[in-house]
């Protein structure tokens, strides 16, 4: 598998299992990074709980003890690390929405709308609006997670490429194509004209 292409890029489809792959891909790295800061933070100094949260996707982790200042490193670092790890994230998720046929622009209410939301949704305040958009966020990005996660693509190539289980494309032409295939008994049965000999009634006189 290409990996940069797998992780890295907004071109082409992926599948289901493709999609939960990268899922865990990108968990296992947050992971990964945070215990090598981790390691970096305890030759350091360096204190505060630190974490990476995408949209569905998060770990965190505590440097030194918990009343200690946080330290302005591992949070430069973390940020470093959330803008990488969103990349990832926005790239296999265009990706699957390709596979659903639907334009890469989807992911902005299914996972955006939501970001946006934990970001600044209480400075919305309690009012009957944000109460209201704060439900439209809701239902997007749990439909966005039933979009991505559980419906098959679609069959065949689309707009966006190739099938990624690799199935052909199936369309009335060639379901044409293969019936004109098929070996026409009753076709292939001519009666070919009489040319042996003159039809019935005509004479033909010898030397002509």
């Amino acid at each position: 598998m290409d990996y940069k292409w797998f992780l890295f890029s907004f071109h082409g489809r992926i599948s289901r299992a493709r999609y939960w792959l990268a899922a865990l891909i990108i968990l296992c790295g947050m992971i990964f990074s945070l215990l090598v800061l981790s390691a970096i933070g305890s030759v350091f100094g360096f204190r505060g709980p630190v974490s990476i949260d995408l949209i569905g996707i998060s770990a965190s982790i505590q440097l030194g003890s918990d009343d200690s200042a946080t330290s302005l490193i591992p949070q430069i670092a973390t940020t470093l690390m959330t803008l990488a790890f969103g990349w990832c994230y926005a790239a296999v998720s265009i990706k699957r929405l390709h596979d659903r046929n639907k334009s890469g622009w989807w992911v902005v209410p299914y996972i955006v709308a939501t970001g946006l939301y934990e970001r600044f949704g209480d400075q919305l305040g309690g009012s009957w609006a944000a109460a209201l958009l704060g439900l439209a966020v809701f239902i997007a990005f749990g439909w966005g997670l039933i979009e991505m996660c559980w419906f098959r693509g679609t069959d065949g190539p689309n707009r966006f490429g190739p099938d990624p289980l690799g199935k052909p494309q199936t369309s009335p032409r060639g379901a044409q194509n293969r019936a004109h295939a098929t070996w026409d008994q009753q076709g292939e049965i001519e009666i070919a004209p009489h040319i042996g000999s003159p039809p019935p009634g005509m004479h033909v006189k010898p030397g002509t």
